[in-house]
């Protein structure tokens, strides 16, 4: 199914049936590095089968700048198709690739049946010339998707703004250009602020950003997380959950169960809200995903 068929599908469920208050679910993955034997990538595969039973709508998989890692991408590809049979959506960087080399590759993945694609601009290495790029802005890349297949699209918000723009009226101007550029759904980075999660939503409709905001979930699985998680864009961490985790900064378990529960506090939230879909981070790994998804069933089954 494609993005536009999965969200809307989703969109007509309102009888107030526990089915129908259950949002899309779906799951992000990364390639594994220095993997020469396959013994990860069989590892993430086990992973992925126990996170199946929480039928995903799709599985994103991640790609590097310029094609760094495309063959083993469209290696997994395949693997979660003919092994997992899920949808998968990969990710596509348009900095420091060629248009010819995104117009073969795009015609590749749709030789491999996907539906949807994941536009994004992507980190520009250190010591690279803007300049020389094709293209400079992922509203040009989904541009050019949109034109070259029939891939729904989906691209990247911030809900605290992109970290390379200190503006957020302008950033918010800048997700507009990729929804009218052809974009059918977009997926937050993380955040651990409901607050700053509904005020960036609600400030998108105002702008007449029609397409789904499925918000991006992070659990905090170990202390050591928090400073690269938070280093890695404009997000901030609520004092609360923040002065909690370094009460237990030496005990791994308490830190686990403190992030599960401040995630599946912050889900339950969302879904009350009827959010249409959470997206999670699953950093390759099916533990926090589940308990927190486990968590959510019993809650709503109750509910409901």
């Amino acid at each position: 199914m494609t993005l536009r068929e999965i969200y809307s599908a989703n969109k007509t469920k309102n009888d107030g049936s526990f089915a129908q208050k259950t949002p899309v679910i779906s799951f992000e993955i990364f390639p594994p590095k220095n993997d020469e034997n396959g013994e990860k990538l069989e590892k993430l595969l086990h992973h992925l089968s126990v996170l199946k039973k929480y039928d995903p709508a799709f599985v994103s998989l991640t790609y590097g700048a310029g094609g760094t890692n495309q063959s083993s991408a469209l290696n997994i590809v395949k693997r979660l198709q003919d092994d997992l049979d899920f949808n998968v959506m990969p990710h596509f960087t348009c900095v420091c690739s060629e248009r010819a080399h995104i117009k073969d590759y795009l015609k590749e993945i749709e030789g491999l049946g996907i539906k949807n694609i994941l536009a994004l601009r992507g980190d520009i290495p250190e010591g690279v010339v803007e300049a020389d790029f094709d293209f400079h802005y992922a509203n040009e890349l989904v541009d050019f998707i949109k034109a070259e297949t029939n891939l729904s699209i989906g691209v990247a918000g911030y809900p605290e703004g992109h970290i390379e723009c200190e503006d957020l009226t302008l950033d918010l101007k800048n997700l507009k250009r990729k929804v009218d550029s052809g974009a059918d759904a977009i997926f937050t980075q993380m955040f651990f602020d409901n607050d700053k999660f509904f005020s960036f939503y609600e400030s998108a409709k105002k702008a007449g950003i029609e397409v789904p905001i499925i918000p991006g979930i992070l659990p905090i699985t170990s202390y050591g997380q928090i400073d690269r998680m938070l280093s890695m864009g404009r997000v901030t961490m609520p004092h609360r959950i923040k002065s909690r985790l370094e009460k237990f900064k030496d005990n791994p378990e308490d830190v686990k169960k403190t992030g599960i529960e401040f995630a599946t506090t912050q889900c339950q939230q969302l879904v009350d809200a009827e959010i249409s879909g959470l997206h999670f981070y699953t950093l390759n790994s099916s533990y926090a995903s589940s308990e927190i998804l486990d968590n959510l069933a019993v809650v709503y089954i109750k509910k409901y």
